[in-house]
């Protein structure tokens, strides 16, 4: 089930992935509606980071194409943030919360002008959002890993982006900060920017997005998540490596969503 949008946020045709010859993302057309919270869910290994980094183009797509806001990539960059996982980023790199932040403002200033004073209020503003304006002066190796994704979030706000991708923001965080940020990404998104997420934790996939995308080298479903996030679309994606389908589907029962018997899955 593949819900397609009017007038959409991100479009997708045809995109195909590949490493050393072998696909990562198989055929993915998809749009995306504006304004919404929007996550991206699959088994280890089904391309989902892939596809942002597609989109974003940091990596070569085979085949396809892909429009935001109905405009190629390079038009509209200013008006795109994206928040990589944390382990791909170099902690050790000898810079202080603040500085990290105001990396965030150099899209607006151009990469050779000095922060204004107007871009250390926005900063500091950020970081106060994420709860960390304590911490400007600390450098990130010194901080834990909640902190720094924190301070790696408050650097995205600080670009003033409308559409945000962010590859697993919740992956080793602790309890409270993962409800600071998805506290966060819910006003963002209450004030018409769209929050794209990669997301592992299926347990709160329906208490967190608005809209869902399942995934597993090609797209299975993309779609409001009352509608999608379906036993028989999760089983689709997962196949029998699913092991938590019985907790979600327990969940399901609880909140109320439509229950279906699970077929069995084919073991791979």
């Amino acid at each position: 089930m593949i819900e397609h949008v009017e007038n959409p946020i991100l479009e997708i045709h045809d995109l195909t992935v590949s490493y050393d010859r072998k696909p990562v993302l198989w055929d993915i057309d998809l749009t995306l509606p504006e304004g919404k919270l929007i996550g991206i869910v699959g088994p280890n290994g089904a391309g989902k980071s892939t596809l942002i980094k597609a989109i974003m183009n940091l990596i070569p797509s085979n085949s396809g194409y892909v429009k935001l806001f109905d405009e190629h990539l390079e038009k509209v960059r200013n008006r795109i943030s994206y928040v990589p996982q944390k382990e791909s980023v170099d902690w050790d790199f000898p810079a202080s919360s603040l500085d990290v932040v105001l990396m965030g403002r150099y899209g607006q200033l151009g990469l050779l002008k000095k922060p204004r004073k107007a871009d250390k209020e926005v900063a500091m503003d950020c970081l106060r959002k994420v709860g960390m304006d304590a911490f400007a002066k600390r450098q990130i190796s010194q901080l834990s890993g909640g902190q720094q994704q924190r301070v790696f979030l408050a650097r995205a706000l600080a670009q003033q982006a409308d559409l945000y991708f962010m590859d697993e923001p919740f992956a080793g965080v602790d309890a409270a900060t993962e409800k600071t940020i998805i506290d966060l990404l819910r006003s963002m998104s209450q004030q018409g920017k769209t929050v794209i997420v990669v997301h592992h934790d299926l347990q709160s996939v329906t208490r967190y997005f608005d809209w869902v995308l399942l995934l597993n080298l090609r797209l299975i479903a993309s779609g409001p998540v009352e509608s999608t996030f379906t036993q028989e679309l999760l089983q689709e994606t997962y196949g029998g490596k699913l092991t938590l389908l019985s907790e979600v589907s327990n969940l399901m029962r609880k909140e109320g969503f439509p229950h279906r018997e699970l077929r069995k899955g084919k073991s791979s």
